[in-house]
């Protein structure tokens, strides 16, 4: 089977664990997969994409709650909105996949590893979950990451600066001072979601930089500054306003310059 027909089909999927062994599956066979030049036509029985289990409920950004890491119950919403962020992020590589013509075949093999990536990560995540005895689709979840994949589906360019290296890069910020909090919890299973985020962080640094690579080498295709586009792409499409600190030493390995530190500080 073709390679983005195959994520296409990924990304229908509504079974979380059917989903995840899927996108590891096609990662492993991505290099002996023909890669098509058109989009694969959505089959007339198609359910909205992306396939999603009937939970977690998902609610509106401002309408899920936040509770406290230092109580278990805290802890486990917490950690249930990582794994929730974790599969939307599965859906996100392989929408990338599926959905943008004329990329080169490096495009395409690097989002199908991000994909299985992103399904270890949340398997990890719910495998802790389970141990604490929840589940995911315990707790209300959002779409805030799939919100913006849909602002960029008709512009490969604007997906790749505003999807890794803007939504996604955002938990380079965030999970050290997550990692802080749970430290100073201190039990044996916010010390484990600290070491599972550990793995997370390390391998995110790495998506996004393939979202820096890429989104590079399209402004170089279409002549366009990399630094100063990206601000116009962020207002065109209404981009969530980063706020500090920043993590500068995981961004700089993720291929940010200097100046665009200097830039997230002004903005």
């Amino acid at each position: 089977m073709e390679l983005r027909q195959r994520a296409l089909q990924v990304l229908c999927l509504a079974d979380p664990e059917q989903k995840a062994a899927a996108a590891l599956d096609l990662h492993a066979q991505a290099a002996t997969l023909s890669i098509a030049q058109k989009p694969p036509a959505l089959p007339p029985d198609a359910p909205a994409l992306p396939g999603h289990p009937e939970r977690p409920v998902l609610l509106r950004h401002t309408d899920v709650a936040r509770r406290s890491p230092a109580t278990a119950q805290g802890r486990a919403v917490l950690i249930h909105a990582i794994a929730h962020i974790e599969f939307n992020a599965i859906n996100l590589a392989l929408d990338a996949v599926w959905r943008f013509d004329g990329m080169p075949r490096a495009y395409y093999l690097d989002w199908t590893l991000v994909a299985a990536e992103e399904a270890r990560h949340f398997r990890l995540l719910r495998d802790h979950l389970r141990a604490q005895g929840h589940d995911y689709g315990d707790f209300p979840a959002h779409q805030g990451l799939w919100a913006m994949c849909e602002k960029t589906e008709h512009d490969v360019l604007a997906r790749m600066a505003l999807v890794p290296r803007t939504m996604e890069a955002r938990g380079l910020d965030a999970t050290p001072q997550i990692q802080a909090k749970l430290r100073q919890v201190g039990t044996p299973d916010a010390l484990a979601a600290v070491a599972i985020l550990d793995i997370i962080l390390r391998d995110e640094v790495g998506h996004v930089a393939i979202g820096n690579h890429w989104y590079r080498w399209l402004c170089e295709r279409d002549g366009l500054d990399a630094e100063t586009h990206y601000g116009t792409l962020a207002r065109q499409y209404e981009a969530p306003r980063l706020r500090p600190p920043f993590n500068e030493s995981a961004r700089r390995r993720a291929g940010f310059t200097d100046a665009e530190l200097r830039w997230l500080q002004q903005v």
